[in-house]
């Protein structure tokens, strides 16, 4: 039995997901279904959390539009999720990022790495 669910996992993951961490920009380009027609909308901000494994993994992606905090969790092997783009690598000492809820302008920025 247990094979039989990892078999089927397996053919679920995705192959192309780019190296991103908790602390990167990124922008998720997620399909959008509108009556009989579908675009793709981008989704540009924080990751603030990874969790899960294999192809359960999620992540939320926090980001502000119009003074207003919004976040959104995806599953990370998606159909809905067409490709992940890393804008920005930052730098956090933590797994979850979940302080940046109260910051607010400058407080709530994450630093970047300098390579």
């Amino acid at each position: 039995m247990n094979e039989i669910i990892k078999s089927i996992e397996a053919e679920q993951m995705k192959d192309s997901i780019p190296e991103f961490a908790v602390g990167d920009t990124v922008k998720v380009h997620a399909k959008i279904k509108e009556g009989n027609r579908e675009r793709i909308q981008i989704f540009e901000g924080t990751v603030l959390k990874r969790q899960g494994g294999s192809n359960r993994e999620t992540f939320t992606v926090r980001k502000n539009s119009n003074g207003v905090g919004v976040e959104k969790t995806w599953p990370l092997h998606s159909p809905f999720v067409e490709k992940i783009e890393v804008v920005r690598r930052g730098k956090v000492r933590r797994a979850k990022l979940f302080y940046l809820r109260d910051r607010v302008g400058k407080a709530a920025k994450v630093k970047e790495v300098v390579k």
